[in-house]
């Protein structure tokens, strides 16, 4: 990897992390050593990047900070058409939207000898009729996670049976075919997971909630063990 690559990465770690970053954790993420963490760090603050670091603590970068317009590489490209056609196949509407605005943004900056890339890239999402079952679910469940707001709707468990559920939602995760809701549920009174395309009647109330100790998808994930956790850390 190019030092400037290397640099460039480092600042995208910083910025993605809520939390201060360790150097053992750039490093990891970089395959370089933590001497070459603490020398490319040294190296940006003295070039006006705005990280601040602490001992024992790590590194952060302060809000507001962004980068210039970037240029894509081949496989960048390729990355970002093939999660285009993952989220026009698998997500909602909106995210469908947002999926095709995202690719005429990187067509608008990258050289011409790159384009066609965007238009003949041979990876393919083939359409399933399990791809929009859950669309609906999908669209109510990221708006409540956004505004921290409860979800009252219908699940249906794989007998066919059922229930009223309010829940506050945690997470979304996408399996391949089908996407879950991480929630607290008020009716179990504990953490219980929706598979969306079982979900019905969907409504977001407006009561909402804040993150209450044994309730938060970082006390549900722990019980899956650390590697789970580590989702949480992008």
């Amino acid at each position: 990897m190019r030092r400037a690559d290397r640099l460039f990465q480092i600042i995208q770690l910083l910025r993605r992390r809520r939390t201060a970053t360790t150097a053992t954790h750039i490093a990891g993420q970089l395959g370089v050593s933590e001497r070459t963490v603490y020398r490319d760090i040294r190296d940006l603050v003295l070039a006006g990047t705005p990280i601040d670091g602490e001992a024992g603590v790590g590194y952060r970068i302060r809000p507001g900070y962004d980068l210039p317009p970037l240029m894509f590489d081949r496989d960048e490209i390729q990355a970002l058409v093939l999660g285009a056609r993952i989220v026009r196949q698998f997500g909602d509407a909106a995210l469908a939207r947002a999926s095709e605005t995202i690719l005429n943004k990187v067509a608008a900056v990258i050289p011409k000898d790159l384009a066609p890339l965007l238009s003949e890239t041979r990876l393919y999402v083939p359409s399933t009729l399990r791809g929009s079952t859950s669309a609906d679910g999908l669209t109510r469940a990221r708006e409540a996670l956004v505004k921290r707001r409860k979800l009252r709707f219908t699940y249906q468990n794989a007998k066919g049976d059922g229930t009223e559920r309010t829940v506050r939602p945690l997470g979304i995760f996408f399996w391949g075919r089908t996407w879950t809701l991480a929630a607290w549920c008020e009716l179990r009174e504990d953490f219980r997971n929706f598979r969306l395309d079982r979900v019905s009647r969907s409504s977001m109330l407006d009561a909402t909630f804040d993150d209450e100790p044994g309730k938060t998808l970082r006390d549900l994930l722990t019980k899956y063990g650390p590697e789970a956790v580590r989702l949480l850390d992008g």
